[in-house]
């Protein structure tokens, strides 16, 4: 039903893999699985593209190109050649990478987060097939798979800030493995912007105040309901937010619950459901969407592994006041998590320039358009 067609690259750089993947990709949502999932009035959703394992997305500001990366060792470029805001071909981009996740986009250049490295590539809208050139912009990060997952936005101070996670569940991590750092776009005059943080896998800037906001995901084995996951606020360079003294919010974890923290601690902006993977991030910016969810924020998450009754596998609007501070949180979209199991796991939130969101899935392996007509 969804014909979007593969175009993958040939290259001398090893992408035969490549090319059987993409020749072959992995089954996608359908129509019935659509119709499970529930949004407000006057929302509706569709299959944008079948894009396999994606993950982090990158919605190119001038143009419909969108970037999604994969964790395995493909990213994707998916085109929307006729503008009718459905793809018409997904192809992968240079050479096999290590676990993919975080990508950025800035003035002309992709920006890629491995688990080992950051590196960038120019990319030309007009000629998208054309091989990328990578270039180191940060490497040295720790290759370990454990919370080996990084995010990557720009700050409207034009620098590149990455997160990083701690290769542990609940452990004293060595600096700067629980941190997010921040950089000139070429990796230049890179300092350690916020600390005490054990997972954190999507960022975002307030479009009014400019403040980083990052989820960060709690720890296991805490029981069911500790400790929750994170919605976090820093506001200015040097904050503490508390791990591994704290598993999330302001539960204790048993390994360090006898331990004064250093440093003052920063606690969330907003406590999450515990366990329910609270990954991508992203503020509303757009004018599709009524008024009221303008510089509200959506949540991906991406649902619990280790918890009796699974929860998540659904999308989160966080409410946010003039002052830009979070208010409170609802269900926007859920139906993924069904009573015989999930079907989709939304992972990533992105957002079109004609105000549509797009959310991506690395189970069902699409990429969702989610538009509003009206009541």
């Amino acid at each position: 039903m969804f014909n979007t067609a593969y175009r993958p690259i040939a290259a001398a750089c090893g992408l035969a893999a490549l090319m059987a993947f993409a020749a072959h990709p992995a089954t996608a949502a359908t129509e019935d699985d659509l119709a499970k999932i529930k949004l407000p009035p006057g929302f509706s959703i569709s299959i944008y593209a079948q894009v396999p394992n994606a993950r982090a997305i990158a919605a190119l500001p001038d143009s419909h190109t969108v970037i999604a990366t994969t964790r395995k060792h493909i990213v994707w470029a998916i085109l929307d050649t006729d503008r009718d805001y459905r793809a018409d071909e997904v192809f992968p981009l240079a050479e096999p990478l290590k676990a993919p996740t975080g990508v950025a986009w800035r003035d002309g250049y992709i920006y890629v987060a491995e688990q080992h490295r950051v590196r960038r590539a120019k990319f030309d809208e007009a000629r998208p097939l054309r091989l990328l050139i990578w270039k180191l912009v940060r490497g040295g990060l720790l290759d370990n798979r454990h919370h080996g997952s990084r995010d990557l936005a720009f700050g409207h101070d034009g620098r590149l800030y990455l997160s990083l996670g701690v290769p542990c569940n609940i452990c004293m991590p060595e600096s700067p493995l629980d941190s997010i750092l921040s950089m000139d776009p070429g990796g230049g005059n890179e300092m350690i912007y916020a600390t005490g943080i054990r997972n954190s896998v999507g960022m975002d800037f307030h479009p009014v105040t400019g403040e980083l906001f990052f989820t960060d995901n709690g720890a296991d084995s805490m029981g069911d309901e500790s400790p929750p996951d994170e919605l976090n606020r820093a506001h200015r360079a040097g904050l503490f937010f508390g791990f591994p003294y704290f598993g999330g919010g302001k539960d204790r974890t048993p390994q360090f619950r006898g331990q004064i923290p250093p440093r003052e601690v920063t606690f969330p902006a907003l406590e999450l459901q515990p366990h329910a993977a609270a990954l991508g991030l992203h503020f509303y910016r757009g004018d599709m969407f009524p008024a009221e969810y303008k510089h509200d924020a959506f949540i991906a998450q991406h649902g619990s592994w280790n918890r009796t009754e699974p929860v998540g596998y659904r999308l989160m609007r966080v409410r946010f006041n003039d002052q830009g501070r979070p208010t409170g949180q609802e269900v926007f979209a859920e139906g993924w998590l069904q009573p015989g199991g999930p079907w989709g796991r939304p992972n990533d939130v992105a957002e079109f320039p004609d105000g549509s969101l797009l959310v991506s899935d690395d189970v069902a392996g699409v990429i969702y358009r989610i538009t509003y007509q009206g009541n």
